[in-house]
């Protein structure tokens, strides 16, 4: 059986393994590029090239397959990249925390109402309990917030604008996939069935990325697979937010177009199913921060970074 812990808790498998080695190992798997990871750590491919075959060499064992395009991890990778990966956000996170012992007062954050409920939320405490001199104010909408007349530190969005006057960094990708509860499935033989979609009730956001997204999410997930259906002609129910649609897929309401974000959680606990298997869809949209740069503070830094370390 794997133990995480044969990497980390003998000192002298530490100490021979420098740091820098498993910082690189870290960055290539989870680009799994050679590239990217050079570009990330600003230092030649060949050079990470030679970091990974050296690590290897002492470790013994392989981390990475090579194919002639891409690489992929090998199992003994895999396990060696889920502890590597811990440990570096625990050590971030530890650093963080001691350069900015003198950071206080209160952040407000404004964000999509369906991204605040399903994945900040939850994770705020932890927040809290690392960081208790800084009061979170969590304020939500649909609407693009106006920085000159509202008091906002930063705004978490989800489209696919770009805004030249503020600092941007990107946060998350999304995907969209049909999701349902597994009566309603069952009830409307849904399972890998996509001509019985016709007869179903249509749950979605008519704010998914404006003010009136209609059936967009909808739209371009059929488009994507050259499907026939005019959404405005099936029955359907409509919501300005896309957790409450996902909350009405739960009660049996009918079919929502989920975001995997969003309803991650759902399906890992299996009130919600995917009836469509393989047939997921990468958005345009993704989830990103604004800030303006005149309020580019340390709180505003801090937290960004400390919302990146769950990425």
């Amino acid at each position: 059986m794997y133990d995480e812990n044969r990497f980390l808790t003998k000192n002298h498998v530490i100490n021979r393994y420098q740091l820098s080695k498993l910082h690189t190992f870290e960055s290539v798997a989870r680009h799994l590029s050679f590239a990217l990871a050079a570009e990330e750590l600003c230092i030649s491919p060949s050079a990470v090239s030679h970091q990974i075959n050296k690590l290897e060499d002492e470790l013994s064992f392989k981390l990475f397959q090579r194919f002639h395009r891409r690489i992929a991890l090998t199992h003994e990778g895999m396990n060696l990249f889920k502890v590597v990966k811990k440990s570096l956000n625990i050590l971030n996170q530890e650093i963080l925390e001691i350069k900015n012992q003198e950071v206080f007062g209160t952040l407000t954050i404004f964000s999509r109402p369906s991204f605040a409920q399903n994945w900040l939320i939850p994770k705020l405490s932890l927040f809290a309990r690392h960081y208790p001199y800084i009061s979170l104010n969590i304020v939500s909408g649909n609407e693009i917030i106006n920085f000159s007349r509202h008091r906002v530190d930063l705004a978490i969005y989800y489209d696919d604008e770009v805004y030249d006057d503020l600092i941007s960094e990107h946060l998350l990708n999304e995907t969209i996939i049909p999701v349902c509860s597994p009566y309603y499935a069952q009830q409307n033989d849904l399972y890998n069935k996509i001509e019985n979609l016709s007869k179903c009730f249509i749950l979605h956001d008519t704010q998914a990325w404006g003010y009136d997204s209609s059936f967009d999410e909808w739209e371009s997930w059929a488009k994507h697979f050259s499907l026939p259906y005019d959404f405005s002609e099936m029955q359907n129910i409509c919501f300005d937010r896309s957790d409450l649609a996902a909350i009405a897929a739960i009660n049996h309401a009918g079919i929502a177009m989920g975001r995997k974000q969003i309803v991650k959680n759902y399906l890992e606990s299996g009130l919600l199913v995917t009836p469509f298997e393989g047939m997921e869809v990468e958005c345009p949209q993704h989830y990103y921060i604004c800030t303006p740069k005149e309020r580019y503070n340390p709180k505003v830094d801090l937290f960004i970074k400390w919302l990146k370390s769950y990425m």
